[in-house]
């Protein structure tokens, strides 16, 4: 063969691998080519772990996890792949931490008892996982915390929450609730409108909630936080603030309405023979998750969630979007081997990533990888708004 026949049949090989990979590419994709994203952001939470009841495939524990209590090895695969993906905020729905203690003062000020309080246990476990988170905040990824049941209850006090974990968490977490500067750099955006004080009065709460429930805008989309275990009213979401605080949000010609909680309003219900009461978020208590829905709905508004160590996407009402994402590393609800609705995604790590266009479409992502840590895909698609 000639070199300018050589040369042709390179060509054309070219061509035909070229022409093979245009078609491969999802209609939806090439759509949107021209739809550039103007924010992207990620969620997913539960990332603690058990040093008991932690799943086989985790086990045995390193001396790390154990004394820790994070499922490193997941949660750091998950901010690597956040990261890569160019997300340019992380939601993560709480329990990063175990928690569960009271962390108030000690008996004493001796060195034992400081070492073995759960002050101590709270802040050790908070310290781990802003260092773990540290390294996604400077490759370019703000994280923005919620807060979760592990975090502001106590199990001696019957899994209550109670103020002096409020306080510690807000001790640990404050700092990036919300700091405009760092946001700005890290984002590219500004977080404007920022409300992060006490809204213990509107829903008629015991303790103070600044930086538990809260909200900001960037751009046209409004985020609001809240906590969905204020004390005294543990599995209750502040169903008048997030409606004053969407009213307001709407009022300044907000599009996208997006809101994240622990608990979810709705329990997914993952077995093939469940029991007659599965109840394990929001939905203990009807009446005042059916006021919360009700907000969400009005508003249009996504709600993304964890609590329940799985991934579902659902619209209970047929309306507004559920996504629970309690995938970040702690014990699967689903046993190994046991008999659920989606085997091929109820035991995997999931984060959701979501693209909001210049367009106004909001596209949901979401991508996972199995219990024995195969490759990541894509687990579901989702247009939220076209």
């Amino acid at each position: 063969m000639t070199p300018l026949l050589r040369a042709l049949a390179f060509g054309l090989a070219c061509a035909s691998i070229t022409s093979g990979l245009l078609a491969a590419t999802p209609p939806k994709r090439a759509a949107t080519m021209g739809d550039p994203v103007v924010l992207r952001f990620a969620t997913v939470g539960d990332s603690r772990q058990d040093p008991v009841n932690f799943d086989p495939t985790t086990g045995p524990l390193s001396q790390q996890d154990q004394i820790w209590l994070q499922n490193s090895k997941a949660l750091s695969r998950i901010l690597r792949e956040v990261a890569a993906q160019r997300n340019k905020v992380l939601f993560f729905n709480g329990d990063m931490i175990m928690g569960y203690g009271a962390a108030g003062p000690t008996a004493s000020n001796s060195v034992d008892d400081v070492m073995a309080s759960d002050l101590m246990a709270f802040n050790r476990q908070y310290g781990f996982w802003r260092g773990m988170a540290a390294t996604l905040m400077e490759a370019g990824t703000y994280v923005v915390p919620v807060p979760g049941n592990h975090e502001v209850q106590s199990k001696a006090a019957g899994k209550k929450a109670v103020v002096e974990n409020e306080n510690t968490w807000r001790a640990n977490m404050g700092d990036l609730i919300i700091d405009t500067q760092r946001f700005k750099n890290i984002v590219g955006l500004e977080a404007s409108h920022i409300n992060k004080q006490n809204n213990a009065a509107v829903d008629n709460l015991a303790s103070d909630q600044s930086q538990l429930s809260y909200s900001f805008d960037v751009a046209d989309s409004h985020f609001a936080v809240v906590n969905t275990d204020p004390v005294g009213n543990d599995n209750v979401a502040p169903a008048l603030w997030l409606a004053s605080d969407l009213e307001s949000a709407q009022s300044r010609g907000a599009k996208h309405f997006f809101v994240f909680g622990h608990k979810p309003a709705f329990t997914y219900i993952y077995k093939a023979k469940p029991k007659k009461s599965e109840a394990s978020g929001l939905d203990k208590i009807p009446a005042q998750r059916d006021a919360f829905w009700n907000v969400v709905e009005q508003y249009g508004a996504t709600y993304f969630c964890g609590h329940q160590h799985m991934f579902n996407l659902m619209q209970p009402r047929g309306a507004a979007w559920q996504v629970l994402v309690g995938t970040g590393g702690s014990p699967w609800d689903a046993k190994q081997g046991e008999t659920t609705l989606h085997p091929e995604s109820d035991r995997s790590y999931v984060w959701a990533s979501v693209d909001i266009h210049k367009s106004g479409k909001v596209d949901v992502t979401a991508y996972g990888f199995s219990d024995d840590f195969g490759p990541t895909k894509v687990i579901r698609r989702l247009r939220l708004s076209k």
